[in-house]
């Protein structure tokens, strides 16, 4: 099962698998750590909540470090628009491609 990841629009950005974090063409762009968000280079990034990766003014959780390339695992498909939401929380996936 893909577990998807969508912006504030309702559109799909991205897809969690395990413990990485991938765009829709699959090239691995961050990792969890329990529910916190960090780049692929370790750099803490937001919180996943409610399949969106968002800033909820939790402080700097640091960097946990690289863990390698986990490999492009493929494109799962888009499953569309889910709706805008606004949790009260920005969006903060764009921080994992930069």
């Amino acid at each position: 099962m893909t577990n998807y990841i969508y912006d504030s629009r309702g559109n799909a950005v991205g897809f969690w698998k395990g413990k990485y974090i991938y765009e829709l063409n699959g090239n691995p762009v961050g990792q969890l750590n329990g529910n916190h968000a960090h780049k692929l280079t370790g750099a803490y990034v937001g919180e996943l909540y409610k399949d969106m990766i968002v800033d909820m003014h939790l402080g700097n959780f640091g960097n946990i470090g690289h863990p390698g390339n986990p490999g492009n695992p493929g494109h799962p498909g888009n499953p569309g628009n889910r709706g805008a939401v606004n949790y009260g929380y920005s969006d903060v996936f764009i921080d994992l491609l930069s």
